[in-house]
């Protein structure tokens, strides 16, 4: 009987269930650690996304409004419909908010004008006035384990060139794009120590597991509310809790390339509720047959996709991990 009712495990089922009793612990561990701290309320980057979006009402609804601070975080190439949206749900809830351009920090790097640099040695035809770019992975489902990235040029909403990057290439651009992140957690963190306030995160199970978060950007925050919950049940909160509809159906990106570049199309190259599925299905130690039955994909494609995923985690072990602490004793 056993066997029988793991084989008719419904994972989306299982993703979703009992929202409303998640919803309410979310808000207790916010009211605890935020008194835990001894602060008197939290301060969020509000990036017109699901997840922020999430994380803001919670707070909310157990802190009250008066007890949270949005600040919108854009840059140069940012979408505008992240500034629009970020305002927009600050606006619904009643939260103050601030708009805190980090162009100026990341010019200041010459950030910009490297990534340029390598873009112009990648595409030969790229030309910053006529075109928008985006990085994008082979999507797995297609393409299997090929795992290279493609520079896109995008010209009046249509790719008009694809470009492979070198590994050097493709490394020093994750390293320059980082740097969005962490100068968006230096803003937060002057804002959070001024008003006596704790850093609250927006990461969630997925992108956690996976180590989608940049270390000391968006994954230095003082507590990570959605840390334990996949981004499916992301999505299922959003639905409980009322969030703006354009913002649920916004595809979800990092917003840091000059063309909305979604997650799937760069990091999980599947749609989200197969990744959570395969994931929940590896952390419950669920047998291949009943991955099969839930997402319809073959035995074959399975064992690639754990693989993949598995690749991934194995790579991005050091963004999650503790830094290391050499102990010389007395």
């Amino acid at each position: 009987m056993q066997i029988m009712d793991e084989l008719n495990v419904q994972i989306v089922d299982k993703l979703n269930g009992d929202i409303e009793n998640l919803s309410l612990r979310l808000r207790g561990f916010i009211k605890d650690q935020v008194s835990g701290f001894k602060k008197k309320g939290v301060v969020m980057g509000v990036s017109g996304g699901i997840d922020s979006a999430v994380a803001l009402t919670l707070c909310v609804r157990e802190l009250g409004k008066d007890n949270v601070y949005g600040l919108l975080l854009p840059e140069k190439e940012s979408a505008p419909s992240s500034k629009t949206l970020g305002a927009e749900v600050c606006e619904s809830l009643g939260v103050a908010y601030e708009e805190v351009s980090i162009s100026p920090i990341l010019k200041s790097l010459d950030i910009y004008d490297k990534k340029e640099q390598i873009i112009k040695r990648t595409c030969p035809e790229y030309d910053s006035g006529i075109h928008k770019t985006s990085l994008v992975l082979p999507d797995f489902l297609n393409q299997g384990l090929l795992n290279v990235p493609y520079i896109k040029l995008i010209k009046d909403g249509e790719e008009v060139a694809k470009y492979r990057l070198k590994a050097k290439d493709y490394l020093e651009l994750i390293g320059l794009q980082n740097v969005k992140q962490r100068s968006r957690m230096i803003v937060q963190y002057m804002y959070a120590e001024k008003m006596n306030y704790a850093v609250c995160g927006t990461t969630n199970k997925t992108e956690m597991v996976l180590g989608q978060f940049v270390k000391y950007g968006d994954g230095g925050v003082d507590i990570e509310p959605l840390a334990d919950c996949y981004k499916t049940q992301v999505y299922a909160l959003a639905k409980y809790l009322n969030v703006n509809e354009a913002i649920i159906q916004r595809p979800p990106s990092a917003d840091t390339w000059s063309h909305y570049t979604s997650d799937q199309d760069f990091y999980w190259r599947m749609p989200i509720h197969i990744m959570d599925q395969l994931l929940y299905a590896w952390e419950h130690e669920l047998p291949v047959e009943v991955i099969e039955k839930n997402t319809e994909l073959s035995r074959e494609t399975i064992l690639k996709a754990q693989r993949h995923i598995d690749r991934i985690k194995d790579t991005t072990e050091y963004v999650r991990a503790v830094p290391p602490i050499c102990y010389v004793g007395k």
